[in-house]
């Protein structure tokens, strides 16, 4: 599991992504403003995937992310 976070965590930073400090198989995507986050989890849930959205007040304004949990059952593939 943690090979797959790491993974990913690599190929989000590659691709540009914030995402913090994590180091655990739960990843954070900083998107920054509810509207975006809530737009792009709304677009990986109709790819297949349920990423939630993370806003005020549970998480300071401007911080808004998504949340990625990977668990061992996740394939190379989705995780690409």
């Amino acid at each position: 599991l943690q090979d797959k976070a790491a993974q990913l965590r690599v190929r989000l930073r590659d691709e540009g992504f914030m995402i913090g400090n994590s180091v655990s198989h739960i990843i954070p995507i900083v998107l920054g403003s509810s509207e975006a986050v809530l737009r792009a989890g709304e677009l990986l849930l109709q790819a297949g995937f349920i990423v939630p959205a993370v806003r005020p007040p549970t998480v300071a304004p401007g911080s808004e992310r998504l949340r990625v949990s990977l668990t061992n059952s996740h394939s190379a593939a989705p995780i690409d």
